[in-house]
């Protein structure tokens, strides 16, 4: 099992939800973050004053699946969050060693 992180846009939520639903995928967990990367933020004018935004919003996308899925939900991701701009976001990958649903206490890819 693997654990697929995405740090997208938060205006591109809509589409890479489509995206995993479309492959199959049948559960995410989103998370409103902020942070920034190469571009280190940016300034913006509020009533004449300048200020510097640092930490831009962001959304945190979760999702656990199993590793004969983990190539397709990746390529969606990337596809449905690209926008050819600076700031599109990051892909991490990692290990899942456990799952489990409380309800019906399955584990493994069971529980996804």
């Amino acid at each position: 099992m693997k654990l697929v992180t995405a740090i997208i846009k938060p205006f591109k939520l809509d589409d890479v939800r489509e995206a995993l639903s479309e492959i199959g995928v049948q559960g995410i967990t989103v998370t409103d973050v902020k942070g920034f990367g190469r571009q280190k933020g940016h300034t913006e004018l509020y009533r004449g004053a300048e200020y510097v935004v640092d930490f831009l919003p962001k959304v945190k996308v979760e999702v656990a699946v199993g590793r004969d899925l983990v190539d397709r939900v990746v390529e969606a991701i990337r596809k449905s969050a690209n926008t050819g701009k600076i700031g599109d976001g990051k892909i991490f990958v990692y290990s899942l060693e456990q799952a489990m649903r409380i309800r019906t206490g399955e584990t493994g890819a069971d529980a996804l």
